[in-house]
């Protein structure tokens, strides 16, 4: 059993000094205030690509971020990574996101892509769309490179959309649906970045909705988001 035990340390991964650094000043940054108005707080939107569609066993690929503030998407806040992966995905994956087996091969050592994405973040929300999704597998990822568990609060445009426009709720289900719904163009569909800059303006338009519904702070949505869920979350991953 004790030989066992060391063979398992023995594999665990090693976290060297930069990123542990890096590491140490993400936790040493302050909660955000959710009683902060909508506009006020800085918000981090989310997309991800994967191996495949399971997060519980898929491989995180890449991400995409971009900051939203003010009633802005901030081009000038945005990031980016490929992280490194031993072996492509398949071809069939492959020909959805676009990143083909070179770029995957030859990506960003994970664990400073992933401790990178932590300090552009911060502890601000993270917001994506079927957001339990890109949280499962960032989290997978930080706690077999990082060892450690990112604990920024998430909110989920597929329950918060529906809710605040419940006229839709029945024939509008997945992002692309919501995003012609208000005629928000997608130029690079399964592109990290791009997805996410599109979920952006999904978000801008729901906090428009939530402003004229009375919801004034990012606690009000979270309040908003943990009914939704009670009363049932969106079963598929789309």
């Amino acid at each position: 059993m004790l030989g066992a035990l060391r063979a398992l340390l023995r594999r665990r991964p090693r976290v060297d000094g930069a990123v542990a650094a890096a590491l140490a000043g993400y936790r040493s940054r302050e909660q955000p205030d959710l009683r902060a108005a909508l506009a006020a707080q800085r918000v981090i939107v989310v997309d991800v690509e994967t191996s495949g569609l399971d997060p519980f066993r898929d491989r995180l690929i890449s991400i995409g971020a971009i900051a939203v503030q003010g009633g802005l998407a901030r081009l000038d806040e945005s990031f980016e990574a490929v992280l490194r992966q031993e072996q492509a995905s398949d071809n069939r994956n492959i020909l959805v996101h676009g990143i083909g087996g070179s770029a995957q091969r030859l990506g960003r050592d994970p664990a400073s892509g992933l401790v990178d994405f932590l300090g552009f973040a911060g502890k601000a929300p993270l917001v994506a769309f079927h957001a339990d999704f890109d949280r499962i597998l960032i989290e997978r990822a930080a706690a077999a490179t990082l060892r450690m568990k990112p604990d920024n609060i998430w909110l989920d445009l597929a329950l918060l959309a529906p809710a605040l426009f419940p006229d839709h709720e029945r024939t509008v289900r997945t992002l692309d649906d919501w995003l012609q719904l208000f005629g928000i163009q997608n130029h690079d569909r399964h592109d990290a970045l791009a997805d996410a800059l599109a979920t952006a303006q999904l978000l801008l338009v729901v906090l428009a909705a939530a402003g004229r519904q009375g919801l004034a702070t990012w606690a009000d949505l979270a309040r908003l988001q943990k009914d939704r869920r009670w009363l049932g979350a969106p079963g598929r991953y789309v």
